[in-house]
């Protein structure tokens, strides 16, 4: 199938079903994510009475995306397209907690891409429910009240904290340790919701090992 050219709509799409990242941190400010009033009370990794949309800005590259209010969206796109990108962006969090649950695996979050295509069809775009757009927990090791360990870039980006980077471009470079804990974190995820080798897969796809 060709690639199809989107005009991309200029919101990052985010669920929570989980508290975590900059949703921690807005709660812990406000007592809300996005404008999403949520019990008093909650702990860092509580898992949030139902999933909620989380949008935020789709900001240049080399910059952070920011959380903005979810009435904030209907202002960019119009009303009705802020509906289903809400409706869509849940749908897919539901679908892929559900999948990746039966693995062992929590997904506390996942970011989506939308776009609209030639005739006007709003399409997904980009990766989905992958380790670099989602927040992939071992469920068995969940605990409340602080950060959980992770199957996702969260490794990264504790190296590059503890690392004294100041993050101004360039980043320093991954040594070669961070580089293979992070892919032994992404590839047992992989297998957990899989059920199989990622090796299985590298020979249908006619692909090698790196």
């Amino acid at each position: 199938m060709a690639c199809q050219r989107l005009s991309m709509i200029g919101v990052e799409c985010v669920a929570r079903g989980y508290l975590a990242g900059s949703g921690w941190h807005d709660y812990r400010r406000t007592g809300a994510v996005c404008g999403v009033a949520l019990p008093p009370g909650l702990t860092e990794g509580a898992r949030l009475p139902e999933p909620i949309f989380t949008p935020a800005t789709k900001a240049p590259r080399g910059e952070h995306d920011e959380n903005i209010p979810v009435a904030s969206v209907a202002g960019l796109v119009g009303g009705d397209a802020a509906a289903e990108l809400e409706r869509i962006t849940l749908e897919v969090y539901r679908r892929g907690a559900g999948l990746a649950a039966g693995g062992g695996i929590i997904v506390a979050d996942t970011k989506i891409e939308l776009g609209y295509d030639a005739q006007g069809r709003l399409l997904l775009a980009d990766e989905v429910l992958t380790p670099d757009s989602s927040r992939f927990w071992p469920a068995g090791q969940w605990r409340p009240g602080h950060p959980q360990p992770s199957f996702d870039k969260q490794y990264v980006r504790d190296w590059a904290t503890g690392s004294g980077w100041d993050k101004t471009p360039p980043a320093p470079a991954l040594p070669d340790d961070v580089v293979a804990g992070t892919r032994r974190r992404y590839e047992e995820a992989y297998e957990r919701i899989t059920g199989q080798p990622l090796s299985k897969w590298l020979e249908r796809a006619g692909a090698s090992p790196a």
